[in-house]
């Protein structure tokens, strides 16, 4: 089972914060996981329809989409941050 955490405009988009996912074996990399949760349901597809934007964390440390993902704890996913 695998924490997924949802931030900004993402959570309001598949419309939860977190929740516990068990991943289908062929998911392993970050670009993987994204195609699977898109699979899901329209709310899914429609946060992360521009997945190239999405920025993904693996047990709090930033990560690429091709990074491996088997055995995370906790996967964040969430828009690109901006600053002031």
């Amino acid at each position: 089972m695998t924490k997924l955490v949802y931030f900004a405009w993402v959570r309001e988009r598949i419309g939860k914060g977190e929740e516990d996912i068990d991943l289908p074996a062929d998911v392993k990399t970050g670009t993987d996981l994204l195609r699977h949760l898109k699979s899901l349901g329209d709310e899914y597809a429609h946060a992360l329809e521009h997945e190239k934007v999405i920025r993904i964390a693996i047990n709090q440390e930033h990560v690429e989409h091709d990074e491996q993902i088997t055995g995370a704890r906790e996967i964040a996913l969430f828009p690109p941050m901006t600053g002031g």
